[in-house]
């Protein structure tokens, strides 16, 4: 017996790449160099960004510091936002956070959803993700065009990709 599917309609060749280049942008940040972390687009409107918790990250009640969880949801939501966006750098002018409950160790998750905007002003939330499935944190981030061409970061390139 076969069954016949639809599969949907590829992204265009020029959106991977904008996507493929962002990826390359995390990874060639300098603070990312301090986590053992890594960015995912895997299509426009979102970003998944996976991590490593450790002892590192602690505060003095031993489990892990908000500043890794709202690092990781600003990332994941700001990137998610980045997707519609292939000229120009965004930067966060506001993000609100709650957390949920503690990690202290093990991989996590944080996704990232665009919600709306584009043209000047773009809306993405986010939520972090524990090993055992169970959500830790969520945000929603506002995020506004800057005069930053992405094309002039130097981890942004997507011309080598292609």
């Amino acid at each position: 017996m076969s069954s016949t599917a639809t599969l949907p309609d590829p992204a265009p060749v020029g959106a991977q790449l904008h996507w493929r280049a962002l990826e390359a942008l995390y990874a060639s940040a300098p603070i990312n160099a301090l986590f053992d972390s890594v960015l995912e687009v895997p299509g426009e409107g979102r970003a998944r960004i996976t991590f490593t918790i450790d002892p590192r990250f602690y505060h003095a009640a031993g489990a892990a510091h908000g500043t890794i969880y709202f690092k990781m949801l600003d990332d994941a939501a700001f990137y998610a936002a980045n997707t519609l966006v292939s000229d120009r750098f965004l930067l966060t002018t506001s993000f609100n956070l709650h957390f949920s409950r503690p990690v202290k160790s093990g991989r996590v998750t944080a996704e990232g959803r665009w919600i709306s905007g584009h043209r000047r002003v773009l809306v993405a939330e986010s939520r972090l993700i524990d090993a055992d499935g169970e959500e830790i944190g969520r945000g929603t981030g506002t995020f506004q065009r800057s005069r930053i061409a992405l094309s002039s970061l130097p981890g942004y390139s997507p011309a080598q990709l292609g």
